[in-house]
């Protein structure tokens, strides 16, 4: 391999740099990353906005915490577009170049970690409950109903919230050319262990479960088809199941790179320094950011409910999800007294068109 020189064709004097100081490494990628970045936030913003109308109409008609998870989720996803996408990479760095105010940048920084931080951490309650539904039923029809989960996602968004003011401190990778201090160090490793490893550990552990849960429970019906033939039908993945374990699938693989990425920053090259870092973190950051609008179609693929609520939406109808199934409910209970009714009527009425039997005549003495 060929060490490649961190310099530019502009000089330093013409950056305003001491002829000692290594001037920062170049954007490769150039304006890709501001065309994606728009194009990812005007067709992620709409997107999520509509998945937190369609989820909203299936919590408030289903009642059930699930969807208050899920809402949870696509609103910090929002959150996230709108304070890292939109102000943190279009406005700061493709408008002003981080020519702004240091507060403000500082501020900024804070309000991204807070938002980066309440989108990956509120799927954690999503999976606890997905868990505890699956391993624990009973459990789950005691402590899982809408009142509560709103108090977990309240309480999971305060800690968000105040899990980003540490990084008020947090250095401008792109152009902070010293040394990482410890304060560096310390913050870049609860950055990651905040964002990536402890959540996916939980991840894996409670997914772990779930598909081992299952499994245990697809042997038993295994067992009890070939013991009788009377027996209940195999049971496959939840579609709920099967959508918890394609978020945190797409979430584990999508930010990989970058918490990889970050941890090379600060032991193997600087992003200031190695242009191939700073390739590496644009690209990172890309797919890392990607994850904010990916889960609705992932909902749209797995669940028959949300697409119809979506289309609801779109075709502006506040009607039942099901307008089939719920009329064959309603209709249910009256078939059922009609019938009752009818049978009823038609005993009554055979019982007084049956003619008596002849009675028996007595004996003569």
């Amino acid at each position: 391999m060929f060490d490649w020189l961190n310099v530019t064709v502009a000089g330093h004097q013409e950056q305003g740099l001491k002829p000692e100081e290594p001037q920062r490494s170049k954007c490769v990628l150039g304006f890709i990353p501001v065309i994606y970045y728009s194009a990812l936030l005007c067709v992620g913003v709409p997107v999520n906005i509509l998945t937190a109308v369609a989820l909203s109409r299936l919590a408030l008609r289903t009642k059930k915490a699930l969807y208050y998870y899920l809402l949870a989720v696509t609103g910090s996803d929002i959150l996230t577009q709108l304070f890292i996408i939109f102000v943190g990479f279009l406005l700061e760095t493709a408008v002003f170049h981080r020519e702004v105010p240091t507060l403000l940048l500082h501020s900024v920084s804070a309000a991204e970690f807070a938002a980066n931080h309440a989108s990956i951490w509120s799927t954690v309650p999503l999976t606890v409950d997905r868990y505890v539904a699956l391993c624990h039923p009973l459990l789950h029809r005691q402590i899982s109903y809408p009142a509560r989960a709103r108090k977990i996602i309240m309480v999971v968004l305060v800690l968000s919230l105040a899990s980003g003011v540490p990084f008020f401190w947090w250095s401008d990778m792109w152009r902070n050319s010293k040394p990482a201090t410890a304060l560096d160090a310390v913050l870049i490793w609860t950055h990651v262990t905040i964002i990536y490893f402890l959540p996916c550990s939980i991840f894996l552990v409670l997914n772990s479960l779930i598909i081992y849960t299952l499994r245990v429970r697809q042997k038993q019906q295994c067992c009890q088809e070939e013991c009788g033939p009377q027996s209940a039908p195999r049971r496959k993945l939840g579609k709920t199941t099967a959508m918890l374990l394609a978020i945190t699938s797409v979430f584990s693989v999508l930010w990989a790179p970058r918490t990889i990425v970050v941890i090379c920053h600060l032991y193997v090259a600087s992003v200031h320094d190695d242009w191939r870092v700073h390739l590496a973190y644009d690209l990172s950051n890309m797919l890392a950011m990607l994850n904010t609008a990916v889960n609705f179609f992932l909902y749209c693929f797995v669940s028959r409910p949300f697409r119809d609520a979506v289309r609801d939406v779109l075709l502006v109808k506040g009607g039942p999800l099901h307008p089939q199934r719920a009329l064959r409910q309603q209709q249910a209970p009256a078939n059922a007294s009609l019938s009752s009714l009818y049978s009823g009527n038609n005993k009554r009425s055979q019982r007084d068109c049956t003619p008596l039997p002849p009675r028996r005549a007595g004996k003569i003495m």
